[in-house]
């Protein structure tokens, strides 16, 4: 099972550093309705076999997010 709530992740994350969508996507190079499909959950984008194989095996999976040092967002 995947623990994460990934929408609600990327639309808090996008919040706590002022970035918009429309920024994300251009930032990326994607449009901004693949962004907005994402964080709407109509995009899958962790693959479903991997997390039944995990599940299977006895393991959820959990996404952790670490902030970059602000030498690396700089780069």
């Amino acid at each position: 099972m995947l623990l994460n709530n990934i929408e609600l992740d990327i639309k808090t994350k996008c919040i706590e550093t002022g970035t918009s969508q429309k920024e994300v996507a251009e930032r990326i190079d994607v449009s901004l309705p693949y962004v907005n499909r994402i964080t709407k959950g109509r995009e899958q984008i962790v693959n479903k076999t991997f997390v039944k194989m995990m599940d299977e095996l006895g393991y959820d999976v959990e996404l952790t997010y670490k902030r970059k040092s602000a030498e690396a967002i700089a780069r």
